[in-house]
């Protein structure tokens, strides 16, 4: 059977008076109570909010949300849109006579912010390097996500997918 206590706390009274507006402080004499009785909660939020999909499926690939890129020998935009993507691929870089290099580059329509680069540098000519990559980005209005492979011995290649709009609304797929 459970067991009901009340609770004299200013304190309390104070923060919930706070946080709870809307309850208006319950007035003179009103005290607050716990119990030991086990009172089950259910999480509706996902279906009020209109999603019945969990946030981890909802970032998976399928043909319609996910966009593919190629980028060798040149710069080129891969995202101008708001919102948080992932980007995923492969880097492939060969030693020649000159470096090798790719870049991954956020935008804000006025300056260039290099987040990552992989060069050949310290490689000999002829040796390879590879690179599997995997990360998100959130852009905001004017912002855009460039990749720079600086000659032909530079390949970047994967895919984006948006997971989330601006707001942070998960993007079903």
């Amino acid at each position: 059977m459970a067991q009901e206590f009340t609770i004299n706390s200013t304190a309390i009274e104070s923060k919930i008076n706070q946080l709870l507006p809307s309850q208006g402080g319950f007035g003179a004499g009103v005290d607050f109570s716990a119990s030991t009785m086990v009172i089950p909660i259910v999480d509706l939020t996902e279906t009020a909010e209109g999603s019945d999909v969990r946030a981890d499926l909802q970032t998976s690939l399928s043909f319609n949300t996910t966009t593919a890129f190629s980028v060798s020998n040149t710069t080129t935009t891969v995202i101008n849109t708001t919102g948080y993507f992932r980007i995923f691929g492969q880097i492939s870089l060969a030693a020649a006579a000159s470096e090798s290099k790719v870049s991954f580059i956020l935008r804000d329509s006025t300056t260039d912010k290099i987040i990552y680069t992989l060069s050949t540098n310290n490689i000999t000519v002829g040796d390879f390097s590879g690179n599997s990559f995997d990360f998100n980005i959130f852009l905001r209005a004017g912002d855009s996500f460039k990749i720079l492979a600086s000659n032909a011995t530079s390949q970047c290649i994967g895919s984006t997918r948006q997971i989330a709009d601006i707001d942070g609304n998960l993007v079903n797929p």
